[in-house]
């Protein structure tokens, strides 16, 4: 695939997953935003497309070997990986993220009240949507999909990706929130560690998020 500066950077994500690791450093939005041109999204964000092409290139070169094509793995498999990876990856971690947060409100809740506050409601939102939308991809659309009907699934499809543009929205306000994940100097162990978990629960979904809005369902309804 050759990449340009028209090229969706949802497809170039979808053609060489070890982009995505360059779409994070630059945060460049390629799960929701996928459909997004590549000079457009630089843009947004102030890049050269060309840095960022290079820079793709290079993670490219580097690969120790291939990663999996996700794009034209039978499609069992890739739900399969969905389910197993970040699904119940998130089943774990939501709670232990969710116990972390409400000891670090409770206990150091006065340094910073405002700002504590609102990521405690945020998350928990974040929390319940994700784990009612979990439960609706495998009980209704995943089935719908390995079933072979996948190019019937318009309504459920079209219900998932408005819930990821929600959890999107979220992760946004969670990072401005927390100064882009930077700990205060006084932050305990505890805080710290929150940090760095929100931190990496935003990178985990957009990759989640990636393989459903720009593989899976395209594929998908594609039949």
């Amino acid at each position: 695939m050759t990449i340009t500066l028209d090229t969706p950077v949802g497809h170039i994500a979808a053609q060489h997953p070890l982009a995505t690791r360059v779409f994070a450093r630059h945060g460049i939005d390629f799960c929701c935003g996928g459909g997004r041109p590549l000079a457009e999204a630089c843009a947004a964000k102030g890049l050269e497309p060309v840095v960022v092409i290079d820079d793709i290139e290079r993670e490219l070169g580097d690969a120790p070997g291939p990663t999996t094509a996700w794009d034209t793995a039978p499609l069992d498999d890739l739900i399969d990986h969905i389910v197993s990876t970040f699904h119940e990856g998130l089943r774990e971690e939501l709670p232990r993220l969710a116990a972390m947060l409400e000891k670090v409100h409770r206990v150091h809740g006065d340094k910073d009240p405002e700002r504590l506050g609102a990521l405690l409601e945020v998350f928990r939102g974040l929390q319940a949507e994700l784990t009612d939308h979990m439960m609706k991809e495998e009980r209704i659309l995943f089935p719908m999909i390995e079933r072979g009907e996948g190019n019937r699934a318009d309504g459920p499809v079209s219900a998932m990706e408005h819930e990821h543009a929600s959890a999107g929205d979220a992760l946004r306000h969670i990072r401005m929130l927390t100064d882009d994940y930077t700990p205060r100097d006084d932050a305990c162990n505890t805080w710290r560690a929150l940090w760095a978990g929100l931190e990496q629960l935003e990178l985990d979904l957009h990759q989640h998020i990636h393989l459903e809005n720009n593989i899976l369902f395209p594929r998908a309804l594609a039949g």
